[in-house]
């Protein structure tokens, strides 16, 4: 966006409109009252406002003619023998659709807004797509590293209170499987110096399939997603934020 210097010492002139004007370019469900509330070091921006992230990032390409350009272009890790990884192009309709599917399995998981999840997965697009619905229903998302440790799984449900984590039975790492869901199963179990459980705010575990490896699965806990996929509509209102 930065086409010249003069954008520089425009900004510079009055930061105030500028902001307001880049504001412009997004889609606000309620318009903003004040731009800025700044009382050092505090900051409040687009007082009154309200939007979605998701909706910004989806929606409102899905409107016009991007809705079939690609939004994502993936390409899996490659094999044992370096031979390229597989290869996806999302359309910003589809991942519209994905977005909004996924949106509504959390919902029917018991995710609402202001819940927190976890998300553990690979790089593979549902990461994305988890994000971007999480935002979509008005829930916080933290992403957990898949090379962490369940240590690390657990530390951090731990420190948000997650209710729901989003993982994947395993991920390709340097030819080899990563136990992402066998991660999980032990993070759940790890307790504190005064034997309390670190992660007992978890109500659900959705799991992706991505590598096809042997994994538990807890009856009334774990859930498949593309089995829970099977029960959602494509349509999820974005939540005012």
């Amino acid at each position: 966006h930065v086409r010249t210097d003069a954008i520089y010492g425009e900004a510079a002139n009055d930061f105030e409109a500028y902001w307001a004007d880049a504001a412009g370019n997004l889609d606000w469900i309620t318009p903003w009252k004040t731009v800025l509330d700044w009382t050092p070091p505090h900051a409040k921006w687009f007082l009154g406002g309200q939007l979605n992230v998701s909706a910004n990032c989806v929606d409102r390409h899905v409107r016009g003619a991007n809705r079939n350009k690609a939004a994502i272009i993936w390409e899996g890790e490659p094999d044992s023998a370096n031979k390229p990884g597989e290869e996806r192009v999302i359309t910003y309709q589809q991942l519209h659709r994905e977005v909004c599917r996924f949106a509504n399995v959390l919902k029917r998981n018991g995710l609402k807004k202001g819940d927190r999840a976890i998300i553990y997965l690979p790089m593979v697009p549902e990461a994305a797509i988890a994000m971007l619905a999480c935002v979509r229903i008005g829930a916080v998302h933290s992403v957990v590293f898949g090379g962490f440790s369940a240590q690390s799984v657990a530390d951090r449900i731990f420190d948000c209170q997650a209710k729901l984590v989003i993982t994947s039975d395993g991920g390709f790492r340097r030819g080899s499987v990563v136990q992402l869901k066998k991660n999980v199963d032990d993070a759940l179990t790890i307790k504190d110096a005064q034997g309390n459980l670190l992660a007992k705010t978890i109500e659900k575990v959705i799991v992706l399939r991505r590598a096809g490896n042997e994994i538990h699965i807890e009856e009334s806990r774990d859930v498949w997603w593309h089995r829970e996929l099977e029960y959602v509509s494509a349509d999820c209102p974005a939540e005012k934020m």
